[in-house]
C-alpha cells in the first residue's frame, strides 16, 4: 500500500499490484491527473445540479401555469450539426412568441438531464405539452422541426379546454334531470381521473374535456359550454421570463390560470395567499437572476464558446490510438492531458495494456 499525501490531515491509500511493471513516476503523474480534474469536477456538479432543479420548475410552471409547449434542443458545443441548427432554432423562436417556450440544454455540463430523457445522439429535439413527452426527433432537420414545433403549438391551443362541474351541472339538468349532482360529479370524477399530466386543482381539463364534450354532443345533439383554461395576457414589467430567447428585452404575452388572482389586495388576503403571493414572487424573482447568468443570444451564435464545466479529460498511455484520441479532443475544444512514458508509447503492465 502506497500512501499519497494530498494535505495536511487527508491521504489516500492506493493498491499496488506486484504484477505491474509501471514505476513509481508514472502511477504519481496518474495520480496527479486524476486529482487535477477532481476538485473542478465536484463543484461543477453543484453548479449544475442547480440549474437541473432550475429546468424541472420551468417545466411545472408552463405545465400549470401557462400551458404552453416546451420544446428543447439538447446540444453539445463541439457537435457540428448541433451549430447548424442554431440560427435555425433561434429564429423559429422569435417566430412562435408567445405559442411555445424553446429551451437549449448542454449535455456536456447536465448530464443527469440527458440521461434522463435518454439522449443517445446530438442534436435531438423533444417536445412537451402538460409536462409530458409528446414528440422527439434527432438530426438537422429545419422542415422537420418546424413541422413538429407548428404541430405541438396547435395541440397545444386545441387542449386549452376547461369543463367546470358547475357547468356540466347545468348542462345535465337541461339534457338528462334523472342524474342528481352525485351522479354528475362521478361523471365528472371520471375526467379528472383520465388526466395524466399535472392537475393540482383535479380540474376537467385538455383533450379528455374536448372528448367528453364530443361526445355528449353527439349523444344529446349538443355539448357543454367550456372555457380557456389559460387566458393571455401582457406580461407585467419586470416579471420573470418565460425562458424564450430575448427574455425580458421585450414584454410578451403570457398564458395564466383564469380565475386566479395574481396579486390580491393585503387587506383582504389570508395568511395563506399571502405566503402563497411571496413564494411566487421569490420563484420569479430566481427565475430572473437565471435568465441574467445564461447569455442566449451568445449562446446560440455558436461559434466555439468555452462552457463552465470543466472540459478537461485524461489520456491513458501515448501510442497511436492514445496520441489520435487527444488529436480530436483537443480539435472539439477539451483540454486533453496524456499520460505516458517519458519516451512516449503505450504504458506496460504484465498480462496486459493499462
Amino acid at each position: 500500500l502506497l500512501d499519497f499525501e494530498i494535505g495536511e490531515q487527508d491521504h489516500v491509500e492506493w493498491y499496488y499490484p506486484e504484477s505491474c511493471t509501471l514505476d513509481f513516476v508514472t502511477w504519481d503523474l496518474i495520480l496527479h491527473a486524476f486529482f487535477l480534474i477532481l476538485p473542478e469536477f465536484q463543484l461543477s456538479h453543484r453548479r449544475y445540479e442547480k440549474k437541473t432543479l432550475e429546468f424541472d420548475r420551468l417545466m411545472k410552471k408552463h405545465a400549470t401555469e401557462t400551458g404552453l409547449p416546451v420544446i428543447v434542443d439538447f446540444y453539445s458545443d463541439g457537435c457540428g450539426p448541433c451549430r447548424q441548427i442554431a440560427p435555425v432554432f433561434k429564429k423559429l423562436a422569435k417566430e412562435m412568441e408567445g405559442k411555445a417556450v424553446f429551451v437549449k440544454v448542454d449535455t456536456n455540463a447536465l448530464h443527469e438531464l440527458s440521461s434522463r430523457y435518454h439522449v443517445r445522439s446530438l442534436p435531438t429535439f423533444k417536445f412537451f405539452l402538460g409536462g409530458k413527452k409528446v414528440q422527439e426527433f434527432s438530426g438537422a432537420g429545419e422542415g422537420q422541426l418546424r413541422q413538429f414545433a407548428q404541430n405541438v403549438a396547435s395541440q397545444s391551443e386545441l387542449e386549452n379546454v376547461l369543463l367546470t362541474l358547475e357547468e356540466l351541472t347545468k348542462y345535465y339538468g337541461e339534457k338528462d334531470a334523472s342524474k342528481n349532482e352525485e351522479d354528475v360529479a362521478k361523471i365528472y370524477r371520471k375526467c379528472v381521473d383520465q388526466i395524466k399530466s399535472d392537475n393540482p386543482d383535479d380540474l376537467c381539463v385538455g383533450g379528455v374535456a374536448r372528448k367528453m364534450v364530443k361526445s355528449l354532443k353527439k349523444k344529446y345533439g349538443d355539448g357543454p359550454s367550456t372555457e380557456k383554461r389559460f387566458e393571455a395576457e401582457e406580461a407585467e414589467e419586470g416579471s420573470a421570463s418565460d425562458g424564450t430567447p430575448g427574455g425580458d428585452k421585450q414584454q410578451r404575452k403570457q398564458q395564466k390560470p383564469r380565475g386566479k388572482s395574481g396579486s390580491p389586495n393585503l387587506h383582504l388576503a389570508t395568511k395563506e395567499q399571502l405566503l402563497a403571493e411571496i413564494e411566487k414572487r421569490l420563484d420569479a424573482e430566481e427565475d430572473a437572476k437565471v435568465e441574467d447568468e445564461e447569455d442566449d443570444e451568445a449562446e446560440f451564435e455558436h461559434s466555439w464558446i468555452r462552457s463552465e464545466f470543466p472540459e478537461r479529460v485524461t489520456i491513458i498511455g501515448g501510442g497511436p490510438a492514445g496520441l489520435s484520441a487527444a488529436i480530436y479532443a483537443a480539435r472539439a475544444g477539451l483540454r486533453p492531458v496524456v499520460v505516458a512514458p517519458p519516451m512516449g508509447g503505450q504504458l506496460q503492465v504484465k498480462g496486459g495494456i493499462v
